[in-house]
């Protein structure tokens, strides 16, 4: 997949009502197909394959079927379309690890810690999530599964509910920025045929030139290793985004319940910084 294939799709925009049918399984099951043994989560699990091999695009409901060796019109019994597959296949991938580990050892840092890689890996496993618009979610099993249990580590920072929530926002907002940098370097690679090698020694001679004019002194400055591939930019922005909850946390414990109305009004957000999170990480 690319992300600039095939343009951004939306979550929820299909049957709302027969989606949440299908995703906790409390609607009408489908007659006997002419294909023995084709189930929702087969079908579910073929577009997963899909999507990860070809890009969010290739997924229709014809190409599935071929994938699953059937007919388009037996899929059409079990789901009513493209847009309630993709509400399915988005629950499907974000299912959440039953090992309590994978969420750390007890702490609300070491859940945030570790929701933040999890998601990180999800996004590249499954690149294509990042061309679903899901401000608008349908809650299936997974999505509340995954947020039960991150918000039964995390209750113990002592916020307000929508202060938990958008610690989870935070975490997830910034991971979301990393992967889709981290899949945009990979996308022009492979566009190209440049490595980053390659690209960057192509521009030395003129940047050389550049920094010795002294235009720039802050930048002729910078360490040979400052725009280095070994640093770990994206842990090194998810432990300060922990470590600005870590002092929010200490400075509430430590608040009298006066100073702590004052800095609670202090710390919320405005209608316009709010937006939805799907929180939890897939074990996938």
């Amino acid at each position: 997949m690319t992300s600039g294939e095939g343009g951004t799709q939306t979550s929820g925009s299909g049957d709302i009502v027969r989606t949440l049918e299908l995703l906790w399984d409390t609607g009408r099951r489908p007659s006997r197909g002419p294909k023995p043994g084709l189930t929702l989560e087969r079908i579910v699990e073929a577009a997963v394959r899909v999507a990860d091999a070809e890009g969010l695009e290739a997924v229709s409901m014809r190409r599935v079927a071929t994938e699953l060796g059937t007919g388009t019109m037996s899929l059409y019994r079990y789901v009513p379309g493209k847009a309630e597959l993709l509400d399915l296949m988005l629950d499907r991938v974000q299912r959440p690890s039953d090992d309590p580990a994978d969420l750390g050892d007890g702490g609300w840092r070491s859940a945030l810690e570790a929701l933040g890689r999890a998601t990180l890996a999800l996004y590249r496993r499954h690149p294509w999530l990042l061309q679903v618009n899901q401000s608008r979610p349908i809650l299936g099993p997974s999505a509340l599964d995954g947020m039960e249990k991150v918000l039964s580590r995390i209750k113990s920072m002592g916020l307000t509910d929508p202060e938990l929530v958008s610690a989870i926002i935070a975490v997830d907002g910034y991971v979301v920025g990393a992967a889709r940098t981290q899949l945009y370097e990979a996308e022009v690679e492979r566009r190209t045929g440049l490595t980053d090698a390659e690209f960057w020694a192509a521009q030395a001679p003129m940047l050389e030139k550049f920094m010795a004019s002294g235009r720039y002194p802050m930048l002729a400055g910078l360490s040979e290793d400052a725009f280095g591939r070994d640093f770990d930019h994206f842990e090194f922005g998810l432990q300060r985004i922990l470590d600005g909850l870590e002092a929010l946390v200490a400075r509430r414990t430590g608040a009298g319940a006066g100073d702590g109305a004052v800095d609670g009004a202090g710390d919320g957000a405005g209608d316009e910084g709010r937006s939805g999170s799907r929180g939890g990480g897939g074990a996938d």
